[in-house]
C-alpha cells in the first residue's frame, strides 16, 4: 500500500494488503478484501508484522544535531548537516534535511492500522489460540501508545483517532487533541495491555525470534516517558503532575519486580558503561537484563572514525568541547559551571572540584573515556595526535578528520576494521532511561531528596543508581530543586550522549536557544568556535507539518494546525 504523508490520505485509503500470489489469492490490482485478512491465521499475523513498520529509530547522528556534536559531513555543501548548521530550514523542506526527516505522515500509518488491527482481532474467525489472541492484542495496544508518544513529542497538540474510521469519516470536523488527552489514551492503551497475563506473545520478556516484538516491559517504558513529557516545560497542559509521579514510579517498580536491573559487568580494562555499550544485547536476557527495546549494531570505525584507520568514511559525529566539559571530574564536582562569554570560549572553572586546565583530560568521570578519543589518548596502540601536521589533526573542510579536536570512542571496538566489525549496539529504550524518566517526574513533584511513596526511591537516589555503574560518587543531599536540575541534566546528557536523546530533551526543556554555540579544542589546550547553528530557534522545539498536509488540514477545517513559527 502506497505510503501517503497526508494525514487524511492515510484515513481514508482503501484497506489493502499487499502480498505474494501464492500466500494470498490476490485480485487482479494486486490487493486482497480485507474481510479475508481475519480469516486466516498468517494474514492476521502479518497485518499486526505490518504495524511495526513505523517505529522510529535511534543514531548516532542525532547526536550531530545536538550541541553535543560536530558532523564532519557538514563540509560537504547540500548535506543535511550543512544544511542544519548553517542554512536553516522551512516547513516545504524539513523533511528533507531533519535527521528523522517528516515523520507525521508514518507515525499516522502506524496509528491507522492499529486501529483496523484492534477493530478486527477480536472478531477474527483465523485459527489462534486465545493466548495468541490477546497476546496480539497487547502489542498492538503498546504500539499504538507508542506511535502516540512518538507524535505528541514531536508535534505537541495533535489529532486522536482510536477507532477505524473507515472511508465515510468528514475530517473538516477535526481537531487537535491536547496533550494531556493523549497522555490519558497512551496510559490507556498501556493499562489494557499489562492487565494481559504473561504469554508466550506478551510478557516482560521476549522469545527466540521475537527481537523487535511488543512486551511488558515497553509498555512500563512508555507509561513513564509519556508522563514525563506530558508535564514538561514544552508541553504541560493539564495533566497532573501527582498522577504522572504515580505513573512513573510504578513503572519503575514493576520493571525492577519484572527481573530489569542495570548491566554492573566490567570486562578486561573496560568498566561497565563501557562494556554494556558493547555487548549485543539480543541475547533472550540471559545476560542483558537492561535493553528493553532495541540495538541495532552501529559502525563507528567507518562512519565516526579517525582518519588511520583502513577503510574510513567518515569521521562522522566528533564530539563537542561542551560535552566534554559536560562530564565531571572522578571525585563528583563538575569541572566547569558554564562560560563567561557568548562564544564559550572562556570557561567557568569550579575551583574546588580539582580540574586542571592545563591537564583537562585527567581524573575524570569514566564514561568520558568510554565516550571520548581526545589528544593523547589511543585506539588500541594508535596514539590520537590532532596537532597541525599530526595523523589526526583537526581539518575543518575534511569529511575524515575531526572538526573539534576529539574523536568518537562510545560503542567503537579497538579491532573493527573494513574486514571485521566488532563495534557495539545503541539502544532504542534501556532501564538506564526509566530510572531518569522516574526522577524528572519525581524532582519536579517532591524535590530531589523526598522518597516516593511506593517505590521508596527519591529523585537522587535514582539517578545515584545510574552513577553508581559508572563508578561515580552520589550528588549529594539537600541541594536546592535548581541545583539538584542543573546536576540531573547534566548526568543524564552524558549518560546518554549519542543516543537521541540530547536532541530531544533539549527540546522538552525549552533550552534549545542555549545549544546554538559549538566549540573545539586544539591539542595546544585552545578552545576555538564553530559558527552558531541557526537551527536553535524556537521554532525548532517543534516539528513543522508538512507544507502541503498543512494546507489540505486549513482548507479542510478552516483552522491552521500548524506549530508556532512555521506559518
Amino acid at each position: 500500500m502506497k505510503k501517503y504523508y497526508i494525514l487524511f490520505s492515510i484515513f481514508v485509503a482503501s484497506f489493502a494488503l499487499s502480498a505474494c500470489q501464492e500466500q494470498f489469492d490476490l485480485r487482479s490490482n494486486g490487493t486482497i478484501d480485507m474481510t479475508e485478512v481475519w480469516k486466516e491465521r498468517n494474514r492476521t499475523k502479518g497485518y499486526l508484522n505490518s504495524c511495526y513498520n513505523y517505529i522510529p529509530g535511534t543514531s548516532i547522528d542525532y547526536a550531530a544535531y545536538t550541541d553535543d556534536a560536530v558532523q564532519s559531513r557538514a563540509v560537504t555543501p547540500g548535506t543535511s548537516f550543512d544544511v542544519w548548521y548553517n542554512q536553516g530550514v522551512t516547513s516545504a523542506n524539513f523533511g528533507s534535511y531533519n535527521v528523522d526527516g517528516d515523520p507525521w505522515g508514518g507515525l499516522y500509518q502506524g496509528i491507522r492500522k492499529c486501529n483496523v488491527f484492534l477493530a478486527n482481532i477480536g472478531a477474527s474467525t483465523a485459527e489462534m489460540t486465545e493466548s495468541e489472541r490477546a497476546g496480539w492484542t497487547s502489542q498492538a495496544h503498546t504500539l499504538r501508545a507508542l506511535y502516540y508518544l512518538q507524535v505528541i513529542k514531536r508535534y505537541g497538540p495533535s489529532p486522536l483517532f482510536t477507532e477505524d474510521l473507515g472511508t465515510a469519516h468528514d475530517y473538516s470536523t477535526d481537531t487537535k487533541a491536547s496533550v494531556a488527552d493523549i497522555t490519558r489514551q497512551i496510559l490507556a492503551d498501556c493499562d489494557e495491555a499489562l492487565k494481559t497475563p504473561d504469554c508466550e506473545d506478551f510478557s516482560y520478556s521476549y522469545g527466540s525470534g521475537q527481537w523487535g516484538v511488543m512486551t511488558k516491559a515497553v509498555a512500563q517504558y512508555v507509561r513513564a516517558e509519556a508522563v514525563m513529557w506530558a508535564i514538561s516545560p514544552l508541553l504541560a497542559d493539564g495533566f497532573p503532575k501527582e498522577e504522572a509521579l504515580t505513573v512513573a514510579a510504578d513503572a519503575l517498580s514493576n520493571l525492577l519486580k519484572n527481573d530489569y536491573s542495570l548491566w554492573t559487568k566490567a570486562t578486561g580494562n573496560m568498566g561497565a558503561y563501557q562494556t554494556y555499550h558493547l555487548t549485543n544485547p539480543n541475547d533472550l536476557r540471559a545476560a542483558d537484563k537492561e535493553t528493553i527495546y532495541g540495538g541495532g549494531q552501529v559502525s563507528v570505525w567507518s562512519q565516526h572514525g579517525i582518519p588511520t584507520t583502513g577503510g574510513l568514511s567518515s569521521a562522522g559525529a566528533c564530539p563537542s568541547q561542551e560535552l566534554v566539559d559536560a562530564y565531571e571530574m572522578k571525585n563528583g564536582q563538575p569541572a566547569i559551571t558554564g562560560y563567561s562569554d557568548a562564544q564559550h570560549l572562556k570557561p567557568v572553572i569550579n575551583s574546588a572540584s580539582g580540574y586542571n586546565d592545563k591537564k583537562p583530560y585527567e581524573n575524570r568521570d569514566p564514561r568520558f573515556y568510554a565516550t571520548v578519543w581526545y589528544n593523547g589518548s589511543k585506539r588500541g596502540t594508535v596514539v590520537i595526535k590532532t596537532a597541525t601536521g599530526a595523523a589526526h589533526a583537526i581539518k575543518p573542510n575534511d569529511i575524515k578528520s575531526t572538526h573539534t579536536g576529539y574523536y568518537l570512542r562510545k560503542y567503537a571496538d579497538d579491532k573493527s576494521n573494513k574486514n571485521s566489525n566488532a563495534d557495539g549496539y545503541i539502544r532504542t529504550m534501556t532501564l538506564a532511561d526509566v530510572y531518569y524518566n522516574f526522577a524528572e517526574v519525581a524532582y519536579q513533584v517532591q524535590g530531589p531528596d523526598t522518597k516516593v511513596a511506593g517505590i521508596n526511591m527519591s529523585a537522587r537516589d535514582a539517578v545515584n543508581t545510574v552513577r553508581a555503574r559508572a563508578g561515580m560518587p552520589e550528588l549529594p543531599s539537600g541541594l536546592s530543586a535548581s541545583d539538584f536540575e542543573a546536576r540531573y541534566r547534566n548526568d543524564r546528557r552524558v549518560e546518554l550522549a549519542f543516543t537521541s536523546d540530547r536532541y530531544q530533551s533539549v527540546r522538552r526543556w525549552k533550552i534549545l536557544g542555549q545549544t546554538a554555540q559549538v566549540t573545539g579544542m586544539t591539542a595546544e589546550g585552545e578552545r576555538f568556535t564553530l559558527e552558531p547553528r541557526p537551527t536553535c530557534e524556537d521554532k525548532y522545539l517543534l516539528y513543522p507539518l508538512n507544507l502541503t498536509e498543512a494546507n489540505k488540514i486549513l482548507k479542510l477545517t478552516g483552522t491552521s494546525w500548524q506549530n508556532p513559527g512555521w506559518e
